[in-house]
């Protein structure tokens, strides 16, 4: 595909004798288009050529040679060069590219020979999936298709909450009032209900906080009773779990939780004792990681039992192992950064390659939180993910009825414009961020919403179904697009790759988001201003191609994102 940022960098390259690769890192897109399509920072080499930006762009632009069929002028502003491009040869350029990979257009073989390893989703077992885990789940699922798309061999993980002290308490609770409860009917709600209580009596009575650890010791010890009650738990939940995952559209490679790690621990303890660093402290076996002003790393507690950081550590030594991972990436909340510098500090330890321990990357999050506040399963304070879910259904269901009652299949239109607009929610604004509900802004049809991007779509298809064909590119007459709305349309279809090749550069899904409304808002424009469906052949063949290449990138694009588009709406 057509390089422009490459051209440039490599002219650029010849003439301050600087890495062509370090310099397209350097170029920009502007927002005002009349500052042209790249600009080139020269204030950036003010250092290092010891000259003032404008000289630096000055002495760039007399000596620069760049081919005159993909730049066609070359512009200073203060201390910018501005490249303005050959719009016909870029026009024929995309659509070319564009007809010989149309749904694969913006892949690429980047990441061929890369294993990237994401964990993500990563629920407890015998609690209910809400609306917290809703982040990890959509930001992952995303991150996991993207990098695939780019042509990397990636290993999507669900890191179970199978393990820990919770679960002995839970093992306590079924044991005291297991028969009270309809565990076989209604699986997770009834052990919430016995989660909270046993949790309530903890807190009251020391002694039986001491009962649950113990529980907990006894499961990783393989005791029988408490470890066919936890296979049970693990066994109900999944199943629960898998219904929501499908209507998300998040699938995984493998279901690893902490529990599969558990028999993987005493080898990290043996290695972290090897190196002397393993200490005691007050009964527990830490890591003092107080030269990296951190709070010590505890890997054993007092009565034996491990930790999460132990279970992660673990985990990072079988991965090293069986994936030879380029990156191991966690889509976990920013409330764990904490956790993450600790265990990747330690994995110093391990004795494992260098570069395993450069792959580990912490992609945090904020959080979701209502109106009302924080939520929390001990106060039994929570929405389920199902429920928020079909509540967006059934929302989305109300608004078609009243706009288009006639609609066929409205019931299915309905689940993917609810469920697309809680996925696009999530990932419209930078990952960090913590996210807010409100419904009113979510299943909006003219905001930056998903609802809109799904509009934009089934509008191509529309316009495809009037005309009754898709016209082939040789049919293309490029002359027929040199109206700005048409060239500024097939520029943002151009940088589609580019993008997808930012969002895994930053772990970013929100480029993509975002960029699936500027291409939206790009065709809104082109629409308007364009009548399609004309009696001029030739003007017609060509601003269908741009239809319906602009409706395919965004079903791939909201596809990468887990969102399904309709046919109508």
């Amino acid at each position: 595909m057509l390089d422009l940022k490459d051209i440039i960098a490599k002219a650029i390259s010849k003439v301050i004798n600087i890495n062509e690769k370090e310099l397209e890192d350097f170029i920009e897109i502007p927002k005002d288009t009349t500052m042209g399509d790249y600009a080139f920072p020269c204030f950036r080499l003010a250092k290092e050529l010891r000259k003032a930006p404008p000289a630096i762009a000055n002495d760039i632009k007399e000596n620069l040679e760049i081919d005159d069929k993909y730049i066609n002028k070359v512009e200073i502003v203060g201390g910018y060069l501005n490249f303005f491009v050959n719009n016909s040869i870029l026009v024929e350029e995309v659509l070319k590219e564009f007809e010989n990979k149309n749904e694969n257009y913006g892949a690429s073989n980047i990441g061929e020979g890369k294993n990237i390893v994401i964990e993500y989703s990563s629920p407890n077992i015998a609690k209910p999936f809400h609306i917290g885990h809703l982040r990890s789940t959509v930001i992952g699922g995303a991150l996991y298709k993207i990098y695939k798309f780019l042509g990397y061999n990636t290993i999507g993980i669900n890191h179970l909450g199978d393990y820990g002290t919770q679960f002995g308490k839970i093992i306590e609770g079924y044991k005291r009032w297991g028969e009270e409860y309809k565990v076989e009917e209604n699986p997770i709600d009834e052990l919430t209900k016995i989660y909270v209580r046993i949790n309530k009596l903890c807190e009251e009575d020391e002694e039986i906080l001491n009962i649950c650890r113990d529980n907990f010791k006894k499961l990783e010890d393989g005791d029988e009773y408490c470890t066919n009650i936890w296979q049970k738990f693990r066994t109900l939940s999944l199943k629960e779990f898998q219904r929501i995952y499908n209507m998300l559209n998040i699938e995984f490679d493998y279901w690893n939780g902490e529990a599969f790690y558990s028999d993987k621990m005493t080898e990290v303890v043996q290695k972290l004792e090897k190196t002397g660093k393993l200490i005691e402290s007050e009964g527990a076996k830490i890591i003092d990681l107080q030269a990296q002003n951190m709070s010590p790393c505890i890997v054993q507690k007092t009565n034996g039992s491990t930790t999460y950081a132990t279970r992660d550590l673990a985990a990072i030594l079988y991965r090293a192992r069986t994936y030879d991972f380029d990156k191991d990436i966690y889509v976990v909340a920013y409330e764990q950064n904490l956790h993450f510098k600790q265990v990747f500090e330690v994995a110093k330890l391990l004795g494992i390659d260098e570069k395993y321990i450069n792959g580990l990357e912490h992609v945090p999050f904020g959080m979701v939180r209502l109106k009302e506040g924080k939520m929390s399963t001990r106060e039994g304070t929570l929405i389920k993910l199902e429920d928020l879910l079909n509540e967006a259904i059934t929302r989305a269901l109300k608004v078609i009825e009243e706009k288009n009652p006639d609609l066929e299949e409205k019931e299915e239109v309905a689940k993917k414009v609810g469920i697309g607009a809680v996925i696009f929610n999530d990932l419209a604004n930078s990952r960090i961020k913590d996210e807010i509900f409100d419904w009113d802004t979510m299943l909006n049809f003219q905001g930056e919403t998903g609802p809109y991007i799904q509009y934009i779509y089934v509008r191509t298809k529309s316009v495809i179904e009037k005309a009754g064909y898709v016209p082939e590119f040789k049919d293309v007459d490029i002359t027929k697009l040199e109206d700005n709305q048409s060239v500024e349309t097939i520029k943002t279809i151009y940088n589609f790759e580019n993008i997808l090749k930012q969002v895994t550069e930053k772990n970013e899904p929100s480029i993509l988001s975002r960029y699936l409304i500027e291409l939206s808002q790009k065709f809104s424009s082109f629409y308007t201003a364009n009548k399609i469906i004309t009696e001029e052949k030739d003007l017609q063949d060509a601003r269908l191609y741009i239809t319906y290449a602009v409706g395919t990138i965004l079903k791939t694009g909201a596809e990468l994102l887990g969102i399904q588009m309709p046919n109508r709406m």
